[in-house]
């Protein structure tokens, strides 16, 4: 953060950050890799009159990746709001800032440094509390959504079964004397003699005889 202003030595009068153009290796400084595995990682890029830092969100698996990208994107287009953000990050990384010896002189050293050590702290809490909130979103919706195969089945099994009852009682006859016949053969003989004695009753035939 021992920043200072120096001019371009490849145009006059113009001030940019050497870190940037790298255009003159006498005022670059030796580059600080501080990586705890390939995907957590931070790098330390120091020039005479500018400080860049890159991070690398650890990402666990295809959500956080996606919440990463999303919410890291979301900070990036907002980088006027935090006067050291990059609006695109290093490749290889998530996420860039920029110091300058502008920035040193108009704010204080260690604040900026406070300001980066907890923008790193609360990086990943924020992508873990995105990634519960996702997760119980996901679960109701789930959940939502097959209680209405569940009511569906249950209204369905219900109208079977109604339509297998009146089916049923529909099929059956009702009682009459050829289903008397049918089930009980053995009063097939008393009908027809039944039949013959009304008949001559009818037509008188019963005194003839």
């Amino acid at each position: 953060m021992c920043l200072q202003n120096f001019p371009c030595q490849e145009v006059e009068r113009h001030n940019k950050p050497e870190v940037e153009l790298k255009t003159s290796p006498e005022l670059l400084l030796n580059p600080v890799l501080i990586c705890r595995n390939e995907a957590e990682k931070c790098l330390i890029e120091t020039s005479i009159n500018s400080l860049r830092i890159s991070l690398k969100v650890k990402q666990a698996d295809e959500l956080e990746n996606i919440l990463t990208k999303k919410f890291l994107r979301f900070l990036s287009m907002r980088a006027e709001a935090f006067q050291v953000l990059r609006r695109k990050p290093v490749q290889g990384y998530d996420i860039s800032f920029l110091i300058t010896n502008y920035h040193c002189e108009e704010m204080q050293k260690q604040k900026l440094i406070d300001f980066i050590i907890q923008f790193m702290e609360d990086i990943e809490k924020e992508i873990r509390d995105l990634k519960e909130s996702v997760n119980t979103r996901g679960r109701l919706v789930a959940t939502e959504f097959l209680k209405q195969f569940i009511t569906n089945d249950a209204v369905y099994t219900e109208k079977l079964n109604v339509r297998h009852h009146s089916s049923r009682f529909s099929a059956s006859p009702s009682p009459s004397l050829s289903n008397f016949v049918l089930r009980r053969p053995g009063e097939l003989l008393q009908i027809p003699a039944i039949t013959q004695l009304q008949i001559e009753n009818f037509y008188g035939l019963g005194n003839v005889i």
